[in-house]
């Protein structure tokens, strides 16, 4: 029978679909591949567009079956499209209360309570209107679909419920912020009422997406939280799955399988 490596899993919208994109360089999905290689699958399962109410639907052919495969880790990342104004052209729009819910079913549900995995939350990154506003304004909207203050209320209800259910939340909003010498109290940026931030230009390329400074932070948070979380299952410290080519000792251990 096959060895069969755990998987990693990344289950989210369009950012997460496009975190495997190398076009602009550096991202997010091929550098986790590449730091967990023969270690863990690390499995993109990005669905661009999807809202939570969606995503819940269609979790069970998203999680295989614990006969099947180990899923040691799962990543959701969900609220950039939930976050969409109710009355939006896109028609993505997820109120916030059942926004959270679904969060909560989603990380409760049994195929995923089946696998005991290590579960990180990420809470939705900051927007910026102008970028937005260049294209959906030639798309015929009448305003930005997403507000700067909007999207940063998901990203604090997704931090919320991570504290109400004991997950670790991976808050990118912060993190992003953090980047843009944003201080509490002060007006957040990307909001078509302050001047435009040029450090959310630098991370997000059409005001949602991520450029690689923006991935390349979504990559160094997570391995700052599975340090702190799971020391154990950083890369460094995990074995190979298969036994190394020129080591005789792991391949007595293989052989005795």
């Amino acid at each position: 029978m096959p060895t069969a490596y755990d998987q990693f899993i990344l289950f989210g919208d369009s950012i997460t679909q496009e975190s495997g994109a190398q076009q602009r360089g550096f991202s997010f999905a091929p550098a986790l591949q590449n730091a967990y290689i023969r270690r863990l699958d690390v499995v993109n399962r990005g669905l661009s567009g999807y809202n939570t109410d969606q995503a819940l639907k269609v979790l069970p052919n998203i999680i295989p079956s614990p006969e099947r495969v180990q899923v040691r880790f799962l990543m959701i990342f969900f609220g950039a499209n939930d976050a969409s104004l109710p009355e939006a052209v896109n028609k993505q729009h997820v109120p916030i209360l059942r926004y959270k819910e679904n969060l909560a079913k989603i990380i409760t549900h049994p195929a995923i309570v089946a696998h005991k995995p290590r579960i990180v939350l990420v809470a939705p990154p900051p927007v910026n209107e102008y970028l937005i506003w260049v294209d959906e304004k030639d798309m015929g909207y009448d305003k930005p679909s997403r507000t700067a203050l909007g999207t940063k209320s998901y990203a604090d209800a997704a931090c919320e419920l991570g504290e109400e259910l004991g997950i670790p939340v991976l808050n990118l909003w912060g993190a992003f912020m953090s980047k843009t010498g944003w201080s509490i109290g002060e007006p957040v940026p990307g909001s078509l009422n302050v001047v435009q931030n040029s450090i959310l230009v630098d991370l997000l390329h059409d005001g949602l997406h991520f450029n690689p400074m923006g991935y390349q932070i979504l990559y160094d948070e997570l391995m700052k939280l599975i340090a702190k979380q799971w020391p154990d299952q950083l890369p460094d410290n995990l074995p190979y799955v298969l036994p190394r080519w020129n080591e005789p000792s792991e391949w007595v251990s293989f052989d005795s399988l």
